[in-house]
């Protein structure tokens, strides 16, 4: 048994039909005055003004920021933080799916250290606590309730990018399935799909020496003991229920899975970080300007068959809990299943054309972190390779 282990995780975990009821007791225990930080169509939602009922009763006086915007363009976040500077919170409070979440953080950071996001961009750049935070995620997807990661797109860049440190976790998160059922299909199913890209990301990604502090080096170390748990839990529980939450929205057992899935992927990648599917789709997002989940599953079965030679004892591990017959059929699978729920199955169907491959290959490869996850290594050639693959939809091409 690989006996190292590492995980981050909030204060205070609930997870629970129904506990979104209890974000008042939960708030007045970390402030007095709450940022509270969604998006405009969810500002209006009765769920929504419930919750921000809750907190009022519980005694604290309350401002709401309705302003975030999809992938968080980092100009939006410093006007948000300058519009709240009047109010002096010490509490922010993110409800909504993974751009409203990492708003939040976002503005936890800024109002606590000021500047700019452009300061933090990297690892372990925040460089003290930020003041408390809630993460209540109403789509199962980016884990961002649980993770040590903000991501926002920078124009100047045209790249999404990251601030990770442990500093960004949420004190608290409360993970209510209730709050996914009115999630449409689509959303469904890209946010699923991200989450299951997370938990196969975490629990393939390398394997690095165990040197004491490598955890505090780095945000991302690699797969290991304590992350596999939870990988390969979010697997087993996002196989059992994303089809059947994007065919039958209304089956709460199923969506129950798929949130509990997404929040255990977040705590799998949130130590062990996530490869070159992720790379990839950075690049690709940026040119088709499509949706995160969408380019990082498309990717996904692909990257896996590049990895094929050196993850054989997951890929067992992994047919064990999906109940697959064995380890060669779970590319198979995995790729079946994201066509079944509308995922794009090539490069080609996202929007890319063949004349950007070799640009994309030359982005990917310049995420060094991301690659350097990766458990076989992807130098130019065959990372152009396995774009090309992806492009065409030629799966063989990889064996």
């Amino acid at each position: 048994m690989e006996q190292f282990g590492t995980i981050r995780a909030p204060q205070e975990l609930v997870f629970g039909t129904g506990q979104r009821a209890a974000i008042g007791r939960i708030a007045a225990r970390l402030g007095k005055r709450a940022l509270i930080v969604t998006d405009a169509r969810l500002a209006a939602d009765a769920q929504f003004g419930d919750m921000v009922a809750r907190i009022k009763v519980a005694g604290l006086e309350t401002r709401i920021e309705p302003g975030t915007l999809p992938d968080v363009p980092v100009e939006s976040a410093i006007a948000a933080a300058a519009a709240a500077g009047d109010f002096a919170p010490d509490l922010v409070i993110g409800i909504g799916g993974g751009s409203c979440l990492d708003m939040a953080k976002c503005l936890a950071l800024l109002l606590t250290h000021g500047g700019r996001p452009q300061d933090y961009y990297g690892e372990y750049l925040v460089p003290g606590p930020v003041m408390p935070l809630i993460a209540v995620p109403t789509t199962a997807g980016t884990g961002s309730e649980v993770t040590p990661v903000a991501v926002l797109s920078d124009s100047a860049r045209s790249l999404k990018v990251g601030i990770s440190s442990p500093r960004l976790i949420p004190t608290a998160a409360i993970c209510d399935p209730d709050l996914t059922m009115t999630c449409p299909p689509g959303l469904t199913a890209i946010a699923g799909a991200d989450a299951l890209t997370h938990a196969l990301e975490a629990f393939t990604a390398i394997r690095r020496d165990p040197v004491p502090g490598l955890a505090q080096d780095r945000v991302f170390v690699g797969k290991n003991a304590l992350s596999d748990h939870f990988a390969l839990q979010a697997i087993s529980l996002l196989w059992q229920g994303l089809e059947t939450a994007c065919t039958d929205g209304n089956n709460a057992e199923a969506r129950a899975r798929v949130m509990m899935g997404a929040t255990l992927a977040g705590l799998a990648f949130g130590v062990a970080g996530t490869a070159a599917a992720h790379a990839i789709q950075y690049p690709v997002g940026a040119l088709t300007h499509t949706a995160h989940g969408a380019g990082v599953a498309c990717m996904m079965p692909y990257v896996m068959a590049w990895n094929a030679p050196v993850i054989a004892s997951e890929l067992d591990q992994i047919a064990g809990v999906t109940g697959l017959a064995s380890g060669a059929a779970v590319i198979p699978a995995i790729a079946a299943l994201f066509a079944r729920i509308g995922i794009p199955v090539t490069l080609r169907d996202l929007g890319l054309t063949e004349d950007r491959i070799d640009e994309v290959a030359e982005q990917s490869i310049g995420i060094a972190r991301l690659i350097q996850n990766n458990p076989r290594p992807l130098p130019l050639e065959d990372m152009r390779r396995l774009i090309g693959a992806a492009f065409t939809g030629d799966l063989a091409a990889l064996a």
